[in-house]
Protein backbone atom coordinates (compact mmCIF):
# COMPACT_ATOMS: atom_id res chain seq x y z
CA UNK A 1 0.00 0.00 0.00
CA UNK A 2 1.78 3.15 -0.81
CA UNK A 3 0.43 6.23 1.02
CA UNK A 4 -0.31 9.66 -1.47
CA UNK A 5 -0.12 12.20 0.67
CA UNK A 6 -1.54 14.57 -2.28
CA UNK A 7 -4.74 12.31 -2.77
CA UNK A 8 -6.92 14.68 -0.96
CA UNK A 9 -5.56 18.11 -2.68
CA UNK A 10 -8.57 18.14 -4.67
CA UNK A 11 -10.94 18.05 -1.71
CA UNK A 12 -12.59 20.93 -1.32
CA UNK A 13 -11.49 22.58 1.91
CA UNK A 14 -14.79 23.45 3.15
CA UNK A 15 -16.84 25.95 3.22
CA UNK A 16 -15.03 29.11 2.17
CA UNK A 17 -17.14 31.46 4.43
CA UNK A 18 -16.73 29.42 7.28
CA UNK A 19 -12.92 29.57 7.02
CA UNK A 20 -12.50 32.84 6.61
CA UNK A 21 -15.30 33.70 10.07
CA UNK A 22 -13.17 31.23 11.52
CA UNK A 23 -9.75 33.19 10.18
CA UNK A 24 -11.46 36.40 11.62
CA UNK A 25 -12.20 35.11 14.95
CA UNK A 26 -8.97 34.09 15.26
CA UNK A 27 -7.45 37.11 14.27
CA UNK A 28 -9.64 38.62 16.84
CA UNK A 29 -9.08 36.53 20.08
CA UNK A 30 -5.15 37.03 19.06
CA UNK A 31 -5.80 41.08 19.05
CA UNK A 32 -7.79 40.90 22.28
CA UNK A 33 -5.29 38.90 23.93
CA UNK A 34 -2.41 41.56 22.57
CA UNK A 35 -4.30 44.73 24.17
CA UNK A 36 -4.73 42.53 27.76
CA UNK A 37 -0.82 41.69 27.13
CA UNK A 38 -0.14 44.82 26.75
CA UNK A 39 -2.30 46.67 29.55
CA UNK A 40 -1.22 43.78 32.28
CA UNK A 41 2.01 44.89 31.32
CA UNK A 42 1.51 49.28 31.93
CA UNK A 43 -0.67 48.68 34.63
CA UNK A 44 2.06 48.57 37.12
CA UNK A 45 3.57 52.14 35.97
CA UNK A 46 0.36 53.71 34.98
CA UNK A 47 -1.07 52.82 38.94
CA UNK A 48 1.62 54.52 40.24
CA UNK A 49 0.00 57.60 39.24
CA UNK A 50 2.18 60.22 38.12
CA UNK A 51 5.13 59.60 35.65
CA UNK A 52 8.06 59.47 38.06
CA UNK A 53 6.47 57.16 40.69
CA UNK A 54 6.08 54.98 37.37
CA UNK A 55 9.67 55.01 36.38
CA UNK A 56 10.31 54.28 39.76
CA UNK A 57 8.29 51.29 39.86
CA UNK A 58 10.22 50.33 36.59
CA UNK A 59 13.33 50.67 38.18
CA UNK A 60 12.53 48.51 41.02
CA UNK A 61 11.19 45.85 38.57
CA UNK A 62 14.53 46.19 36.65
CA UNK A 63 16.26 45.63 40.13
CA UNK A 64 13.95 42.33 41.02
CA UNK A 65 15.34 41.02 37.68
CA UNK A 66 18.74 41.57 38.55
CA UNK A 67 18.28 40.04 41.99
CA UNK A 68 17.01 36.90 40.20
CA UNK A 69 19.70 36.77 37.93
CA UNK A 70 22.42 37.24 40.75
CA UNK A 71 21.13 33.99 42.42
CA UNK A 72 21.63 31.81 39.55
CA UNK A 73 24.73 30.23 39.13
CA UNK A 74 26.61 27.85 35.87
CA UNK A 75 24.05 25.75 36.24
CA UNK A 76 20.96 27.56 35.74
CA UNK A 77 21.97 28.46 31.68
CA UNK A 78 18.04 28.38 30.94
CA UNK A 79 17.05 30.37 33.28
CA UNK A 80 19.65 32.63 33.02
CA UNK A 81 18.52 33.28 29.69
CA UNK A 82 14.99 33.64 30.30
CA UNK A 83 15.64 36.38 32.89
CA UNK A 84 17.83 38.15 30.34
CA UNK A 85 15.00 37.99 27.75
CA UNK A 86 12.62 38.95 30.57
CA UNK A 87 15.41 42.58 31.21
CA UNK A 88 15.92 43.30 27.78
CA UNK A 89 12.30 43.40 27.61
CA UNK A 90 12.00 45.33 30.82
CA UNK A 91 14.00 47.98 29.36
CA UNK A 92 13.45 48.40 26.09
CA UNK A 93 9.94 48.94 27.38
CA UNK A 94 11.56 51.80 29.97
CA UNK A 95 13.63 53.13 27.27
CA UNK A 96 11.12 54.02 25.48
CA UNK A 97 9.40 56.02 27.58
CA UNK A 98 11.93 57.39 28.74
CA UNK A 99 13.38 58.31 25.95
CA UNK A 100 10.51 59.46 23.56
CA UNK A 101 8.60 61.45 26.49
CA UNK A 102 10.67 61.83 29.61
CA UNK A 103 13.91 63.08 27.93
CA UNK A 104 12.39 65.04 25.36
CA UNK A 105 10.31 67.42 28.01
CA UNK A 106 13.90 67.41 30.21
CA UNK A 107 14.90 69.04 27.28
CA UNK A 108 12.14 71.44 26.72
CA UNK A 109 12.72 72.65 30.16
CA UNK A 110 16.87 73.63 30.04
CA UNK A 111 17.96 69.97 30.96
CA UNK A 112 19.65 69.33 27.44
CA UNK A 113 23.00 67.98 28.65
CA UNK A 114 21.19 65.99 31.54
CA UNK A 115 19.41 64.42 28.76
CA UNK A 116 22.00 63.35 26.26
CA UNK A 117 23.80 62.13 29.15
CA UNK A 118 21.29 60.10 30.27
CA UNK A 119 20.32 58.64 26.57
CA UNK A 120 23.98 57.98 26.31
CA UNK A 121 23.68 56.40 29.40
CA UNK A 122 20.90 54.21 27.50
CA UNK A 123 23.38 53.24 24.91
CA UNK A 124 25.31 51.23 26.67
CA UNK A 125 22.61 49.38 28.71
CA UNK A 126 22.17 48.40 24.74
CA UNK A 127 25.52 47.60 24.67
CA UNK A 128 25.52 45.26 27.81
CA UNK A 129 22.05 43.53 27.25
CA UNK A 130 23.97 42.49 23.80
CA UNK A 131 27.36 41.66 24.98
CA UNK A 132 25.56 39.32 27.80
CA UNK A 133 23.30 37.64 25.45
CA UNK A 134 26.22 36.89 23.15
CA UNK A 135 28.03 35.69 26.02
CA UNK A 136 27.93 31.83 27.58
CA UNK A 137 25.63 32.09 30.25
CA UNK A 138 27.75 29.33 32.28
CA UNK A 139 30.95 31.31 32.06
CA UNK A 140 31.80 32.51 35.23
CA UNK A 141 32.51 35.89 33.20
CA UNK A 142 28.82 36.08 32.77
CA UNK A 143 28.17 36.86 35.98
CA UNK A 144 30.69 39.02 36.55
CA UNK A 145 29.59 40.85 33.39
CA UNK A 146 25.76 41.17 35.08
CA UNK A 147 27.31 42.74 38.03
CA UNK A 148 28.68 45.52 36.29
CA UNK A 149 25.75 45.91 34.55
CA UNK A 150 23.49 46.64 37.50
CA UNK A 151 26.12 49.04 38.96
CA UNK A 152 25.62 50.62 36.00
CA UNK A 153 22.19 51.20 36.37
CA UNK A 154 21.91 51.56 39.63
CA UNK A 155 24.00 54.89 39.27
CA UNK A 156 21.68 55.87 36.31
CA UNK A 157 18.26 54.88 38.55
CA UNK A 158 20.06 56.88 41.74
CA UNK A 159 20.97 60.18 39.01
CA UNK A 160 17.37 60.11 37.79
CA UNK A 161 15.60 59.37 41.07
CA UNK A 162 17.52 61.97 43.19
CA UNK A 163 18.24 64.76 40.83
CA UNK A 164 17.01 64.93 37.59
CA UNK A 165 13.69 63.89 37.70
CA UNK A 166 12.55 65.75 40.70
CA UNK A 167 13.96 69.25 38.88
CA UNK A 168 11.70 68.48 35.88
CA UNK A 169 8.67 67.69 38.07
CA UNK A 170 8.82 70.94 39.71
CA UNK A 171 9.68 72.55 36.42
CA UNK A 172 6.37 71.06 35.01
CA UNK A 173 4.07 72.16 36.86
CA UNK A 174 0.45 70.49 38.05
CA UNK A 175 -0.66 69.94 34.11
CA UNK A 176 2.80 69.63 32.66
CA UNK A 177 3.09 66.72 34.97
CA UNK A 178 0.14 65.38 34.23
CA UNK A 179 0.53 65.76 30.25
CA UNK A 180 3.88 63.86 30.89
CA UNK A 181 2.03 60.64 32.95
CA UNK A 182 -0.71 60.33 29.81
CA UNK A 183 1.90 60.50 27.01
CA UNK A 184 4.42 58.63 28.91
CA UNK A 185 1.70 56.07 29.97
CA UNK A 186 0.54 55.73 26.33
CA UNK A 187 4.22 54.99 24.69
CA UNK A 188 4.37 52.91 27.56
CA UNK A 189 1.71 50.54 26.32
CA UNK A 190 2.86 50.94 22.75
CA UNK A 191 6.39 49.42 23.82
CA UNK A 192 4.76 46.97 25.64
Amino acid sequence: MSLNIFANARQPLGNPALLLGAAAAGFAVGLVANLGRKAAVQSLTALKGQWDEGLKAEHRLTMTLFDALEATDESDVKKRKALLVQLQHALAKHAFEEENVVYPAMRDHGQIEDADKLVHDHGYVKQYLFDLSEMDAADPAWIAKVREFRSEIEAHVEEEEQRLFPRLKAALGADGNKHVTAVMNKAGFAAA
